[in-house]
């Protein structure tokens, strides 16, 4: 008689676990909607969260407006301009590449563009895609507001800054640096024969099927594109510039829904291989052993041991966010239409949430 009532007493103490998780995921995601109402109200600048858990998406959600002057609510296929999380997409493309045999990572970029005065020194694929190769930032150099709105090729842009005084010895220091980016772009353009915007709309977009993704367009009509604005004393419609300029660095655009995709295919090693994938996550060193907290287009942190693999994005009009957490596999995703109104530490926030497990 003893063993139906074991049987009974464990049925009980399973399904209370249950509800009680039930209820715990329940209230934190509550948590999660209270943060993001306060922080993107609903007649303002909005934006979108994802967050997966698993692989699966347990938590999707729009706020605050997509347009501001129509009135339109944000929702959760709005597609926006991701800023330097486009460095993602160029990254995997340049090990897409290094796995066909095209690139080596140590090529000195002279290969590539032979009249590039590196001035005596060796600066490697590796060293654009990592930050440390001391040239200098494009963004920071005097004169460019003058071009802003003009479209340019590639090599004219790094012609804009190629003459520029190095910052550092390549490999001496981590700087973070649009203009390796810019000259990766050109790399794959030089060894495909194809442009770098096709490239990763073929060889990635296409491939998986991230269907609101795409190389950005200001004169394209582009369906559930959510406004971008700024904030001067009060809202103002952001500034259009070139998407020539960030180029391979910052003109990619996509939706959270796309992103989970990208995140998926990354964990699950569907573009580029379980060993060249560890190349990208890799916490790379300076010339003197110092870490710097940086692989192939991400950065790698570690908070109080807790393992973040995240990247953010910041163009006239958006910022975004995406944070994974390998050892939890959970990922957050934060997209807003407001340079002004940064989901960075909201999205590390709710990240950590599910650390708490």
């Amino acid at each position: 008689m003893t063993k139906p009532i074991h049987l009974k007493f464990a049925f009980v103490v399973f399904i209370t676990l249950i509800s009680s998780f039930q209820l715990y995921s329940q209230n934190r995601l509550q948590k999660i909607d209270s943060i993001l109402s306060a922080k993107y109200p609903s007649n303002q600048v909005g934006t979108v969260f994802l967050i997966s858990e698993k692989g699966k998406i347990t938590y999707r959600k729009a706020f605050g407006l997509a347009n501001l002057e129509l009135n339109v609510p944000m929702n959760s296929d709005n597609i926006f301009e991701i800023g330097s999380m486009t460095k993602q997409f160029t990254a995997v493309s340049i090990l897409m590449l290094v796995e066909q045999g095209k690139i080596n990572l140590d090529d000195d970029i002279t290969k590539f563009i032979p009249d590039y005065p590196t001035k005596g020194h060796q600066i490697t694929v590796h060293n654009l895609l990592t930050h440390t190769s001391g040239i200098k930032d494009f963004t920071r150099v005097k004169g460019l507001n003058d071009m802003a709105t003009k479209d340019l090729k590639p090599l004219e842009l790094i012609d804009f800054f190629k003459n520029e005084p190095m910052d550092f010895l390549p490999g001496e220091q981590f700087k973070y640096n649009n203009s390796g980016y810019i000259i990766l772009g050109y790399i794959i353009e030089k060894v495909t024969g194809s442009s770098y915007a096709n490239f990763v709309e073929e060889q990635i977009f296409k491939k998986l099927k991230m269907n609101s993704s795409q190389y950005a367009s200001h004169s394209k009509v582009i369906l559930n594109r959510a406004s971008g604005y700024q904030y001067k004393k009060g809202y103002i419609n952001s500034r259009n510039i070139s998407f020539s300029l960030p180029y391979a660095s910052g003109s990619l655009m996509s939706n959270v829904n796309d992103m989970y995709i990208w995140q998926e295919a990354i964990k699950n090693n569907l573009l580029i291989n379980k060993e060249t994938t560890k190349k990208a996550f890799t916490n790379y060193t300076l010339n003197n052993g110092e870490f710097i907290n940086y692989g192939y287009g991400w950065h790698i942190k570690s908070k109080n041991k807790l393992l973040s693999i995240e990247h953010g994005g910041s163009i006239f009009g958006f910022k975004s966010m995406g944070v994974y957490l390998p050892d939890f596999d959970v990922y957050v995703i934060g997209l807003n239409n407001c340079d002004c109104n940064s989901p960075t530490s909201v999205t590390r926030e709710i990240a950590e949430m599910f650390a708490k497990n």
